[in-house]
């Protein structure tokens, strides 16, 4: 408030100055100049920018048009025009030639490119600030502009680096909250939890005012979540939640917090946690998925289906939701589901992880086989053997059923080309034999007359290797 009362008498001043007619006082070239650089220094930025684009647009040859294109390159800036303040900010590079000049443009040149999101660039010209003189009043906010184009461009190590030689040469500094903050979660990245947890933990007691305890506090607890104290990390993230309703990283800390319940506390605790997961507004996958676990865990089959029917509608592509269907998957192929185990195995098969992508389209194609879909399951394991770093027992078994899809398909010379390779190369011995058995069954075929089509003894489609398809848990 203070501050809005203190910036009254400026205000009236500039608009005082843009009113008057411009031989009073002041030529208009004074008055242009004045009123931007007022207006910038107490952050009325579009005021600042009509001035200043003004000034510069019809004074090129005025002395001052370079540090006037300075003051509407940050404008522009502050009014999250990055490219136009960018520009700005190049021509007056171009006009300035004072070192200390020289270092303030490149600053707010890096600043702009980092608003940008060219990470590289922004990170190449904070560096030229430090490097030009790393005792100037400048050297901390360009350290800190550096360290944090270190973190967009996920290197963790010299943005730690760059935020302790801060902290230790410039410890009371403004930025210096920001700067430990920072610290801790490029930290965390490197897996340094012990440390991070420290400069988290004296956060609130070294910065006693400062915005971003908030933040220091979630990210605190979520350390401990995931860093094998997860009841630490309760504690902290319920204060935060308690103190900080509002926060943008309230929702994700209350889920984190029924996670919690929903995995290590009692019964009660667990149907709570189930109810906050799937009254999250808006949901995420992570705690649909947890509430599917939960009810599953609970033996409570009619919430675990609404959870998993909420997770897939909201997350079809989700990574979790492909996990999820690939336990489900196997479970079903177990129960001798097999139209249900195909359906979510074809969900499943589409995981980002191969071990998951293999074992789904192998129970995928075994269900189809059991459903005698044949040409659906060939198509399976054929995928299954276009996978390059597929392991040799997933390839026999895909092999072996391809081989058997072939033969219920009367593709003898196909069907005898699989068993082949699975009675020559197979790690599994009871495999070898059964694919040699079959193999001696369709060189028969073969050795018939081509228009034969009567078939051999009926194959068994239970290979010797079937039991629950899936990953071993």
């Amino acid at each position: 408030m203070k501050r809005r009362l203190a910036m009254v008498p400026t205000l009236a001043a500039l608009l005082l100055l843009t009113a008057v007619a411009p031989g009073w006082a002041l030529d208009e070239a004074d008055r242009l100049y004045m009123v931007g650089e007022r207006a910038l220094a107490d952050r009325f930025f579009p005021v600042a920018r009509r001035a200043l684009e003004r000034f510069v647009a019809q004074y090129p040859s005025d002395p001052r048009h370079a540090r006037a294109q300075l003051m509407l390159g940050k404008s522009r800036l502050a009014l999250n025009d990055g490219q136009a303040a960018l520009e700005a900010l190049t021509r007056a590079g171009s006009g300035l030639t004072a070192p200390a000049e020289q270092a303030e443009v490149k600053l707010w040149q890096a600043e702009a490119q980092f608003r940008l999101k060219r990470y590289a660039e922004a990170r190449a010209a904070y560096d030229d600030v430090v490097k030009a003189d790393a005792t100037s009043p400048l050297a901390p906010d360009a350290l800190y502009g550096r360290a944090r184009s270190d973190l967009e461009l996920k290197r963790p190590e010299p943005a730690v680096a760059a935020l302790r030689d801060l902290l230790t040469t410039w410890p009371d500094h403004a930025l210096a909250p920001a700067a430990t903050y920072q610290q801790a979660r490029a930290l965390v990245e490197l897996k340094r939890v012990d440390e991070a947890q420290a400069l988290l933990g004296t956060f609130p007691g070294k910065y006693p005012s400062s915005k971003l305890i908030p933040d220091a506090q979630y990210l605190l607890g979520w350390v401990k979540m995931k860093s094998g104290d997860p009841r630490g990390g309760v504690a902290d993230l319920k204060s935060f939640v308690a103190a900080y309703p509002n926060h943008e990283e309230a929702p994700a800390a209350r889920t984190l917090i029924a996670q919690a319940a929903g995995k290590y506390g009692d019964r009660n605790e667990q149907a709570e946690a189930y109810k906050t997961l799937m009254a999250e507004n808006p949901p995420t996958p992570d705690g649909l998925s947890r509430a599917v676990e939960i009810a599953t865990h609970l033996s409570r089959p009619k919430d675990a289906d609404a959870a998993w029917h909420k997770l897939r509608t909201e997350f079809p592509d989700h990574p979790s939701t492909r996990q999820i269907a690939f336990t489900k998957a196997q479970a079903a192929f177990k129960q001798k589901n097999y139209k249900d185990a195909g359906a979510l195995a074809q969900t499943a098969a589409l995981s980002d992880d191969e071990s998951t992508r293999v074992e789904a389209l192998l129970i995928l194609g075994e269900s189809e086989l059991k459903l005698k879909r044949f040409p659906q399951a060939a198509k399976a394991f054929e995928a299954v053997g276009a996978i390059s770093t597929v392991d040799a027992g997933a390839r026999f078994r895909a092999l072996a059923g391809l081989g058997l899809a072939r033969e219920e398909q009367k593709e003898w010379k196909a069907a005898l080309t699989a068993y082949e390779a699975v009675a020559a190369r197979s790690p599994d011995a009871t495999l070898r034999d059964w694919a040699k058995e079959r193999a001696a069954a369709m060189r028969q075929m073969v050795s018939k007359s081509p228009s034969s089509t009567t078939p051999p003894k009926k194959p068994d489609t239970t290979k010797p290797s079937d039991k629950p398809a899936g990953k071993k848990s």
